[in-house]
């Protein structure tokens, strides 16, 4: 399937409702407002193919390149890649769930998530703690340094209160993922979410909302959901 058809496809799944919600939410013209999930059968046609992903991707529009996420090849991409990925990423839904889903499935994740994370830039660095949300609960818990993760833990106790909007987000979902998916941390996870508790999120245009990690990890474990990990990752 070429780009043109892609393209022509991506049009025709579009809805006016859905294209509505993705505005609202912070995306762009141009797009065409196509659910995820209609996308699922292309995805399954072409599986990998990056050459058409960064064409898909290069064009600005949103849904094209939330399905070049879906379509890349993760190992194929460098970090001077993902850096240009991250440099059209506008938004966090294309910074969080395209570029560091990508990313998190990647052999160079840990590393470039820590450069983004280290950057200052709001969305650079809510993409590297959303990284590590996506490698998190995937991954098998040996392939992180405990040490590691718990100098992370101590990083969002002392500094996500005066973090950027987006950053305080993913920074509250990594204290989460911590304690339902890292079996070794779990303990430590939910007594930082507990001294860091209720974190405010203002958004444009919409009233501030609280995001309280401690409580949402309660309520998992309380449904037996300690140690739960995805078996896939993207679509």
């Amino acid at each position: 399937m070429d780009f043109h058809t892609v393209m022509q496809e991506l049009e025709a799944l579009g809805k006016e409702r859905t294209k509505k919600m993705y505005l609202s939410s912070g995306a762009k013209e141009p797009l065409f407002g196509v659910a995820t999930g209609a996308m699922k059968p292309m995805a399954k046609q072409i599986k990998t193919d990056q050459p058409l992903a960064e064409k898909l991707y290069a064009t600005g529009n949103y849904d094209a390149m939330y399905f070049a996420g879906i379509i890349a090849d993760p190992n194929a991409m460098t970090e001077d890649d993902y850096d240009r990925w991250m440099d059209g990423a506008y938004f966090y839904m294309l910074s969080d769930y395209v570029v560091a889903v990508t990313l998190s499935e990647s052999d160079i994740a840990q590393q470039v998530a820590d450069n983004w994370i280290a950057s200052g830039d709001e969305l650079r660095m809510s993409a590297g703690w959303s990284c590590y949300c996506w490698l998190l609960g995937n991954r098998p818990d040996n392939e992180f340094s405990e040490d590691k993760i718990s100098a992370m833990l101590e990083v969002v106790k002392d500094t996500i209160h005066q973090s950027p909007e987006r950053t305080k987000a993913s920074m509250n979902n990594f204290l989460y993922t911590v304690g339902i998916s890292y079996r070794p941390l779990s303990d430590k996870a939910v007594n930082t979410a507990k001294a860091v508790g209720k974190v405010e999120l203002k958004r444009e245009n919409k009233k501030p909302t609280q995001l309280h990690a401690y409580d949402s990890i309660q309520q998992s474990l309380e449904k037996g959901r300690l140690g739960f990990k995805r078996k896939y990752v993207r679509c």
